[in-house]
């Protein structure tokens, strides 16, 4: 028989395949494609970069709305649970970010106390963390995630230890996370001299003397012109070329990249900004810290825990999933920034499937590269003219998404 890990992890390379494949095997662009299925085959996101405080308030979540969403890295599949949502459908092509939401929906449940679960997914760096999991989770988890986490690499280490030396230095983004500091340190800089600002004055001083050198340097524009580079950040071909489309050509790449970074060091306060700590010390302030997930929040922790029933995990396609799911069930859909790898006929599948499972009023919110949303000129008039945008309303949350990192945040409201 096959082992399920194994089986898990064929799917997850034919999902990721299917999502971003859109040419021919012999081309530049095609031998791309599949150098990114063979890296995002792996753990990605540890933690995912989207900021759930303006996902709530764009979504308006109600006690009556029933959503799904990619999960990703799982923190906001947790944190949606702060709004008391009816139900949570978590959806992903990746297994490992399916053997993560699993873990942390049962950390969710079994773990005893706030402070445990905090140092098993906030800490993440605990040599107690081992004992945790074979105390309260081991034996409680499905198969395949059980086989997951207890899965030995070449030197005999469980994957489960990984929570025992920082998770958040794992998976493709946190080794292209730890690579950007190894570069900075290249040129004699301390990328987590940031944590230490105390205004956002002090930010943005730390940000032109130490980062935004290295961010135009020579080196750096060099390596960033590869589409490849970006691979790391878990940005396809397709979504590279919209990132690029979205700042002054003139600058490249790195003049995206120095925007999207200033804006993630000075736009908000370093205290109240987690994105900003991982990206700048791979790590969380603390339990008390005001810059943590909500779902890591200890004042969130009861009311998350007794509505962690209400979330289902589904390893799998978007699209496939809702085309199973029963006409007029679903309220918000959170695509993150999935539409940017898609064709334009995978978008309109995709959207024709939101429809016929759309009830009255409902609301789908997702995050592109580029500034202006992707939809008009791709997506069907008869789809589209369906749906409610307002323009300024999205620009207005884009600029307060805390991640920084995308172009665009928008939503759409069914109308009728």
């Amino acid at each position: 028989m096959e082992n399920t890990t194994n089986a898990g992890h064929s799917i997850t390379i034919e999902n990721v395949h299917k999502a971003v494949r859109q040419n021919h095997l012999f081309s530049v662009d095609g031998l791309q494609e599949r150098l990114f299925t063979f890296l995002f085959s792996g753990l990605v996101y540890p933690q995912i970069w989207e900021d759930p405080i303006i996902d709530m308030e764009a979504l308006a979540l109600t006690s009556e709305d029933r959503m799904i969403a990619i999960a990703s890295g799982g923190c906001n599949i947790l944190s949606y649970l702060t709004a008391d949502p009816a139900s949570v459908i978590a959806v992903d092509l990746n297994e490992h970010h399916i053997a993560l939401n699993h873990l942390k929906l049962a950390g969710l449940k079994l773990l005893p106390d706030h402070q445990t679960f905090f140092d098993f997914f906030g800490v993440a760096h605990n040599t107690k963390n081992i004992q945790v999991y074979d105390t309260f989770l081991s034996g409680q988890l499905n198969q395949s995630t059980q086989e997951y986490w207890d899965t030995k690499n070449w030197r005999g280490k469980r994957r489960i230890e990984k929570f025992t030396t920082n998770i958040y230095k794992e998976g493709l983004l946190g080794k292209f996370i730890g690579t950007g500091h190894l570069l900075a340190k290249l040129f004699g800089w301390n990328l987590s001299k940031i944590l230490e600002a105390t205004t956002i004055d002090e930010q943005r001083a730390i940000f032109d003397s130490q980062m935004r050198p290295v961010l135009r340097s020579k080196l750096f524009k060099s390596i960033v012109s590869n589409r490849a580079s970006l691979y790391g950040l878990g940005i396809p071909p397709a979504q590279y070329r919209s990132l690029l489309s979205s700042g002054a050509p003139e600058s490249g790449m790195a003049g995206v990249l120095e925007q999207r970074l200033e804006r993630l060091a000075c736009g908000f306060p370093i205290q109240e900004n987690y994105f900003a700590w991982q990206g700048f010390g791979r790590r969380y302030e603390g339990n008390k810290s005001r810059a943590l997930p909500p779902y890591l929040s200890e004042g969130n922790y009861t009311k998350i825990k007794e509505r962690a029933d209400r979330v289902t995990i589904r390893h799998g396609n978007l699209i496939e999933v809702l085309e199973r799911s029963v006409e007029k069930s679903l309220d918000c859909y959170v695509l993150l920034d999935a539409q940017d790898w898609m064709t334009d006929d995978m978008l309109n599948r995709l959207w024709r499937a939101i429809m016929r499972t759309a009830r009255p009023g409902a609301r789908v919110i997702f995050r592109t590269a580029a500034e202006e949303s992707l939809l008009p000129g791709r997506l069907a008039p008869d789809i589209l003219d369906r749906w409610h945008y307002d323009v300024e309303r999205c620009k207005a949350w884009t600029l307060r998404d805390r991640s920084a990192i995308y172009g665009g945040f928008h939503l759409y409201t069914l109308q009728g």
